[in-house]
């Protein structure tokens, strides 16, 4: 059997710590049936032990339970940032004691949130070792050095997928995983996501083109959160006589379409009218929670699904929807339509939850505010590889 010392430096062979550049990074990410939620794993401190975190779309910044995770807490590489430092003031934080800042150690406390259960606490910022793949296919591991990430209490937990030590936040903020890789290895301040119901990934690399005939479209507003503006809504190429005020938020948090009330009345019921035009075998039957709209899967045929556009900046450009992102298999005699009535108190009027982004490739680009999205029909984001959606840089 070989030495702990031998086998130390074996590991280190399959480890590269990285201040540079990097091709490209590989996170994988499986959905968590019992959940719905999309789990993803890195690699945590010098030792690297593989920990999973919740993919959080809209997330401000990392966070890992460190009270319950000896391998977290105990890290040699971890180190508290104090309050005045310029990685605190990076993190949004005045770079003075106060202010969410513990005063008595002088750690730079951030806010730090569960977007699952909606419980939320002051964090201490650190810093350690994180380690991703470098390739889906590749087992080598590329280790991003003084990544920043919130220690959080182990009630943050609640909610999360059994396994969780904590959520993965991508979103438009400082120090967010894809800002983070690109002011830590050179990457640009963009990413590509492909989710499915089973393996998807999330991908950021050094090049911006693609190979895919992607549609872009605007991101709105300021916010950390990812919001498009839908200007109207068709089924079956029948525009919808709604009117959409606010923008729609893209969430991995949230499983399913939701609607502000008086658009998800009016939408259903110009479904239920599609539907019944289209297909005789798509027949109403009584709801099942959580879902307003269901139907008999009884010679249920997919193909005859009424196809939903939203969109956007033109009639040009439409995020198009068809059967497999709006229909959900309940049981083997029910299927529902996957959007559901959020109420008339919703902060977005719509959100698209993570079923309708799943068999996407999505392109996030911070840099220049623009979305790219492409529908995989006939395939799906399990098949996914790098190799099909970028090009190698000149």
């Amino acid at each position: 059997m070989a030495s702990p010392s031998s086998q130390f430096l074996l590991f280190l062979c399959f480890i590269f710590l990285v201040n540079g550049s990097v091709n490209s990074i590989a996170i994988p990410v499986v959905k968590d049936a019992s959940t719905l939620q999309y789990v993803a794993k890195i690699h945590h401190g010098v030792s690297q032990v593989p920990i999973n975190l919740v993919l959080d779309l809209g997330g401000a910044l990392t966070w890992v339970d460190c009270d319950s995770s000896a391998d977290v807490s105990s890290s040699s590489s971890r180190r508290l940032i104090p309050s005045q430092s310029i990685q605190c003031s990076r993190s949004g934080k005045s770079p003075v004691p106060g202010n969410g800042s513990d005063t008595t150690t002088n750690t730079c406390g951030v806010f730090t949130q569960n977007g699952i259960s909606g419980l939320a606490t002051t964090g201490d910022l650190a810093e350690d070792i994180i380690g991703v793949r470098s390739e889906l296919e590749d087992p080598s591991i590329t280790a991003v050095d003084e990544f920043l990430f919130s220690c959080a209490p182990t009630f943050l937990l609640q909610g999360l997928a059994s396994g969780a030590s904590g959520m993965l936040g991508l979103g438009r903020a400082p120090i967010s995983l894809p800002s983070q890789l690109a002011t830590g290895i050179g990457h640009q301040r963009k990413f590509f996501m492909c989710l499915s119901s089973s393996n998807g990934v999330v991908l950021s690399h050094h090049t911006s083109t693609t190979k895919l005939p992607l549609m872009y479209t605007p991101l709105i507003g300021k916010s950390r959160d990812y919001f498009i503006n839908v200007k109207s809504i068709k089924i079956n190429g029948n525009p919808l006589s709604v009117t959409i005020e606010g923008l729609t938020k893209l969430s991995t948090i949230v499983p399913y379409a939701t609607m502000e009330s008086s658009i998800y009345a009016t939408f259903a019921k110009a479904f239920t009218k599609a539907a019944a035009t289209a297909s005789r075998d798509m027949s109403v039957v009584a709801p099942v929670a959580p879902f307003g709209l269901c139907f008999s899967s009884k010679g249920f045929n997919g193909s005859a699904v009424p196809v939903i556009d939203f969109v956007l900046q033109s009639e040009m450009v439409k995020w198009r929807i068809y059967g497999s992102n709006s229909m959900v298999k309940v049981n083997e005699e029910v299927v529902c339509l996957g959007f559901l009535d959020g109420g008339s108190d919703l902060t977005s009027s719509i959100v698209l939850g993570g079923f309708q982004l799943e068999d996407n490739v999505m392109d996030f680009d911070l840099g220049t505010s623009m979305l790219g999205f492409s529908t995989l029909r006939g395939t799906c984001c399990s098949d996914f590889s790098p190799n099909s959606v970028l090009k190698d840089s000149l």
